[in-house]
């Protein structure tokens, strides 16, 4: 695992909160940190954004650039399309993620039409030196934490190819419930299945998983949600 430094993620309170006061949330469970991603962090992430990590396929590669490269490339411009596009009716909350004093990946958190649907999506990777050891369980239940106990979310789904057995594993050991089978086209034109997951708040409150999870800087961050900042929950 590489022991990068952690930029700012230990700043408190961060600059900018009165304009972006998304800067200012943090979330813990058990043994894992994260909070928003910042310019700063771009290239110590880039640099060990692990080979396996699935991209969207339908985004564009461009020829002249390596498969290495064209990854790279897509985490900057996801992180600065995340932050341009963000409107309290769809977003999309990439956090980084650290364990023992260093960056080890990134979960995002997504809400598409999200004050009326009450739904979100998933998205993780860690890199390889800090796999199978419950970290990927740890940062998704901290954004579901957030997303179920302090924003009101009714429902999260996820979805994963057949093949990769980490993130079907977070899903099930969680308690989502598997909603269907879907096919994806992969880099290279075949063709993957891909099993969708649905989680509802009443099964997520009734496994107590919430409890593991603290969440701070959340108030002021509520109207960048579509939610008024009374509404927040415990925590």
């Amino acid at each position: 695992m590489n022991d990068l430094p952690l930029t700012g993620l230990n700043d408190w309170p961060p600059t900018g909160l009165n304009d972006w006061p998304l800067a200012g949330l943090r979330l813990s469970c058990r043994e894992v940190s994260l909070r928003p991603i910042r310019e700063a962090d771009l290239a110590d992430l880039a640099a060990i954004l692990p080979a396996d990590f699935e991209q969207d396929p339908r985004l564009e590669l461009f020829p002249g650039l390596s498969d290495e490269q064209n990854r790279r490339r897509l985490f900057f411009q996801g992180y600065w399309r995340a932050l341009g596009t963000w409107s309290p009716s769809s977003w999309v909350l990439h956090l980084a993620v650290a364990y023992e004093g260093a960056l080890v990946g990134v979960q995002t958190l997504e809400g598409e039409s999200f004050p009326v649907l009450r739904t979100v999506d998933t998205a993780s990777w860690l890199v390889p030196g800090a796999r199978g050891r419950g970290l990927g369980v740890a940062m998704r239940t901290a954004v579901l934490g957030l997303a179920f106990d302090r924003l009101g979310a009714v429902a999260a789904v996820s979805s994963a190819v057949a093949g990769n057995a980490a993130s079907l594993g977070v899903s099930r050991r969680i308690g989502y419930a598997e909603n269907g089978v879907g096919r994806l086209v992969v880099p290279g034109g075949a063709v993957a299945e891909l099993q969708n997951f649905r989680l509802t708040a009443q099964t997520w409150r009734a496994a107590g998983h919430g409890r593991a999870v603290a969440v701070e800087g959340l108030p002021p961050c509520l109207p960048w949600f579509g939610l008024p900042e009374s509404s927040v929950g415990r925590g």
